[in-house]
């Protein structure tokens, strides 16, 4: 009998090991080179403090979105184990202008669920008719003694926003704070909390809100807010968050990969949006790599959804008239993002699904009054510029933009196909050759709702990462 009992004892704590979710792996390399060449070479391999928070029913990506896709296959018989698409900052720098005459170096990260085995990481990148090609090749070990396994300490306490499930079968979403000090603690919660409330007050999320997971975390501080190099302003924070990327006053990123992640680790993520303690206008998302908002502009709760759903499911800006960063395309191919399209057959438009089957009520590209719009924007941007030029209030800005979108909704509600998916040209940053779904949207203008091509986009990441909730 004793046995027999410890038989099957033995046998339960056989299946409860083999049903423990892995170990989270992280590999962090360096990516360098200029607009014609790039290297990739390992900075190091890390267990990371928590169990891996996925559902490894879904480990492999079949979402087609990114610039770059990242496979875990086994070294020895080359199965498939894990992959994911992302995008990357170097892939948005490598089109500046800088890029052209100067190389640079930048932090990355993949991270998937810790293998039992050796496994060859192949990184994967689209061509120039955006066809994934394998750009570089390394080998893991798990047993390999220079794996760091070390027991760091949590900067600051994990708050739960919202658990509605184990993290393997939810949305797993990170708030980190950047630029609150200590004594700001209590602040960063509460501006966490609102926002979390303004996502979920947007659908296609507010009918999901049960598939998330939403988790807080902001490591302490030396000085209130962060660094806005345009103005003089330079912190220390513990994210690393500034204004400026790429010389564009209001983009917010961070370029210090390794900070974010040593600080996200301690919560279950799949999606990081960096809350920065400030009220300047800005903010900033990268496919599958973290967004960021200001927690205090009047329209950060816009900015908010907006940005997420950049990261969340790689959805491009519809708008065309703002100050470009980017060098325009040279050659037009399919955009891989799901709402904008080069059109370059309509019969294979990309949500033709959504379209109405008689030309007559929608045609395409489906026409709208594209010139008064871009009249009224290009006084607006002349404005804003002033602006931002003589260093005037905040305030005075957020008057401009609510100046602005309220002409917009005006102008857009009596447009002719107000409301109806279709192929309205300038989307992309340029004015000719992209089209969006429909005349406006989050994704579009400051308005508070995502067309139906963007809502479709979304629920089909949320069902990539959760069970039935």
């Amino acid at each position: 009998m004793k046995l027999v009992f410890a038989t099957t004892i033995l046998v339960f704590l056989f299946v409860i090991k083999a049903l423990a979710a892995p170990q989270t792996m992280r590999l962090d390399y360096y990516h360098t080179g200029d607009a014609t060449q790039e290297v990739f070479s390992v900075d190091r391999v890390v267990i990371e403090p928590l169990p891996w928070p996925g559902d490894q029913a879904q480990a492999i990506d079949s979402s087609n979105l990114g610039r770059y896709l990242f496979e875990i296959r086994d070294a020895k018989t080359k199965q498939l184990l894990y992959s994911r698409a992302f995008a990357s900052i170097y892939g948005e720098w490598e089109t500046t202008d800088e890029a052209k005459t100067m190389k640079r170096t930048f932090q990355e990260s993949l991270r998937f669920p810790a293998p039992a085995a050796p496994v060859s990481v192949v990184l994967k990148k689209r061509d120039a008719k955006n066809v994934f090609q394998d750009v570089w090749t390394t080998t893991i070990d798990p047993a390999d003694q220079f794996v760091d396994r070390s027991k760091p300490v949590a900067p600051a306490p994990v708050i739960t926003i919202q658990k509605t499930g184990e993290p393997e079968t939810r949305v797993d979403f990170l708030i980190l704070g950047d630029g609150y000090t200590a004594a700001e603690a209590k602040k960063f919660e509460k501006d966490a909390r609102r926002l979390t409330e303004a996502l979920f007050a947007t659908s296609p999320f507010k009918e999901h809100r049960k598939s998330f997971n939403v988790w807080a975390l902001a490591p302490p501080a030396a000085e209130s807010g962060i660094s806005r190099p345009s103005t003089g302003i330079y912190r220390d924070s513990p994210i690393g968050a500034t204004y400026d990327a790429f010389g564009s006053e209001r983009y917010v990123l961070t370029f210090d990969n390794r900070a974010l992640r040593k600080t996200a680790q301690f919560a279950p993520y799949e999606f990081i949006e960096v809350l920065v303690n400030s009220r300047t206008y800005g903010g900033g998302a990268i496919f599958n790599l973290y967004s960021t908002v200001p927690s205090d502009n009047a329209f950060t709760d816009y900015l908010f959804v907006h940005e997420f759903a950049h990261h969340f499911a790689g959805l491009a800006d519809e708008y065309y008239t703002s100050a470009l960063i980017y060098a325009p395309a040279t050659d037009r191919v399919e955009p891989w993002e799901p709402n904008v399209t080069a059109m370059l057959d309509i019969s294979t438009l990309k949500w033709r699904h959504l379209v109405s089957p008689i030309a007559s009520v929608t045609p395409i590209p489906t026409p709208w009054n594209k010139e008064a719009f871009e009249s009224y924007s290009r006084e607006i941007q002349k404005r804003r510029a002033q602006l931002r030029k003589d260093k005037r209030p905040e305030e005075e800005m957020e008057a401009l933009m609510r100046e602005e979108l309220a002409h917009e909704k005006k102008m857009f509600e009596t447009e002719k196909h107000f409301g109806k998916v279709g192929a309205f040209e300038g989307a992309n940053y340029e004015a000719r050759g992209y089209y969006r779904p429909e005349i406006d949207c989050i994704m579009f203008s400051r308005t508070n709702y995502f067309c139906k091509v963007c809502r479709e986009a979304i629920e089909r990441v949320i069902r990539m990462y959760t069970k039935s909730t």
